[in-house]
């Protein structure tokens, strides 16, 4: 019922998961980025294709960065600490009251990760473009899995130490479009617009109101069950 819309939204949720963004010249500690989205998806999830956002909004302070999607009767955040590596799940249903925060743990996230590949042997190839408004230099890197892709990234402003994951910060510069996976799903995601503007602090205590549950309890209210 009401919570059928929920059920993509958990999806997309787990897909933005725990990733967005990377290291670099105007050093930006708090703002707002959006990415314009691609998937890839399998065809037996290819109908959900529509029904996920085009665009990712990223606002982030300090080392917390935010995510809010609408899925049908839904507002889903997401709030994750990419050093610490923790996160927290905020769904709030208003036309039926309800108010739901879900924790996630360091163990949850590098759960949730272990099924994608994993990224390696970045090498900067000199080829130079202007991506977006930004001066950029490609990469090239692979996966554990065969996989080969590219990357463009910007020496011109700095996110955060961590700001795109881990496994991007031997890249040097802000990353301005790049390919990755999100909860096993391939994703590439191009930097549209950068604004330093206050939007935090934020924080990953449970707001006031939030009834405080596990995905398995979410899962299983949306009839999802595992």
């Amino acid at each position: 019922m009401m919570f059928k819309s929920v059920k993509t939204g958990v999806l997309a949720a787990l897909l933005v998961g725990s990733a967005v963004i990377a290291n670099a010249q105007k050093k930006i500690s708090q703002g707002t980025v959006i990415y314009g989205v691609e998937y890839s998806l399998p065809p037996e999830a290819a109908a959900m294709a529509s029904q996920l956002p085009k665009e990712q909004k990223v606002k982030f302070a300090g080392n917390i960065l935010r995510i809010d999607m609408q899925q049908g009767p839904a507002t889903i955040g997401i709030l994750q600490n990419f050093v610490d590596r923790n996160g927290l799940m905020l769904i709030d249903v208003p036309m039926a009251q309800m108010q739901y925060a879900v924790k996630m743990s360091k163990e949850d996230i590098e759960k949730t990760e272990a099924a994608s590949p994993k990224l390696s042997d970045f090498k900067a190839t000199g080829e130079k473009q202007k991506v977006g408004n930004y001066n950029a230099e490609k990469y090239t890197y692979k996966d554990d899995k065969g996989g080969t892709y590219e990357l463009w990234a910007t020496n011109e402003i700095e996110f955060p130490s961590n700001f795109s994951g881990e496994q991007f910060n031997s890249v040097k510069g802000a990353l301005v479009k790049y390919t990755t996976f999100q909860n096993g799903t391939k994703v590439t995601l191009t930097l549209k617009n950068v604004s330093e503007d206050k939007v935090g602090p934020f924080s990953l205590e449970v707001p006031s109101g939030y009834e405080l549950k596990t995905m398995q309890e979410i899962m299983a209210m949306q009839g999802g069950g595992e």
